[in-house]
């Protein structure tokens, strides 16, 4: 049987490997961890694969990891030793990843394999929670370095047809990210400012107010204090893009994050009422 599209995701991933952790700063992820184990319930058992667009890859150009048993890449720091042995498991898709550059070829969008690359914490911190199991076939793709807002889009319409095919489409980042702030209260207003900007722009705005809106980030309320690098915020225009003119919902919202912060995350598109093929890209 055919799946019915799914829709496309934009998850705050949280902080570090915490998925892998015990004690407060674990408990410090329980309602995003909830929002989580509450996304696979609502996915039922559609998808086939999974390709996640992460804020912790950057490269000139697009990249798509393309080998059969990726690696990891532990991109964090400061936290205890064992935590930098840690292994998810999950099989790449080589399928998938030439699936996903030719779709990106058919809109003049370059891109380049890269069978080499690993999961980021950006992938496996969602992904631990989202498939324990490790068996949900699994592929990365990078983000341009160059972090233009309407390129990304671009890229996202560009993968749309992919949700038709089992795929589900996942943007990685934090509504949030800076920092030097994210433990203060300092930060406690500008999240505050610019997740209501987020909120308003996601799920209250037309599709084509949407992406104007997008694109001209950086006139949000507190914009640059939310995001003085943007890579945490760009995987956001991917699943906006493959999603086009199709209505987002908050699925994750927290107030209080790391004590102070605003964060949240967001569904594009309906999720799927019943469940469907099992089958898997291998």
């Amino acid at each position: 049987m055919q799946p019915k599209r799914l829709p496309t995701y934009f998850i705050s991933h949280g902080g570090g490997p915490w998925p892998y952790m015990t004690g407060e700063f674990r408990a410090g992820m329980a309602v995003l961890e909830q929002s989580l184990v509450d996304m696979r319930a609502e996915l039922a058992e559609q998808p086939r694969a999974v390709l996640v667009v992460s804020g912790h890859w950057e490269e000139q150009g697009f990249a798509i990891s393309s080998g059969e048993k990726p690696g990891m890449v532990y991109d964090y720091y400061g936290f205890p030793d064992y935590l930098y042995d840690i292994h998810y498991r999950a099989p790449g898709s080589p399928a998938l990843a030439r699936r996903v550059k030719e779709f990106l070829s058919g809109q003049d969008i370059e891109a380049r394999l890269d069978p080499t690359r690993g999961f980021d914490h950006g992938t496996f911190s969602i992904m631990k929670p989202l498939y324990p199991e490790e068996e949900m076939p699994l592929v990365q793709l990078s983000l341009d370095a160059r972090m233009n807002p309407a390129q990304h889009l671009a890229l996202g319409r560009a993968l749309a047809p992919l949700r038709d095919e089992g795929v589900l489409i996942v943007g990685s980042g934090l509504s949030f990210h800076n920092l030097r702030l994210m433990r203060g209260a300092s930060a406690y207003e500008p999240s505050r400012q610019f997740d209501a900007w987020l909120q308003e722009t996601l799920v209250h705005s037309t599709p084509d107010e949407r992406a104007k809106r997008l694109v001209a980030w950086e006139q949000a309320p507190a914009a640059r204090i939310a995001h003085p690098q943007e890579n945490h915020l760009i995987p956001l225009m991917a699943v906006v893009g493959a999603a086009w003119d199709e209505p987002g919902a908050t699925t994750y919202h927290q107030t209080d994050f790391f004590g102070w912060l605003t964060a949240s995350s967001f569904r594009f598109g309906a999720a799927p009422l019943t469940p469907s093929s099992k089958e898997r890209l291998q």
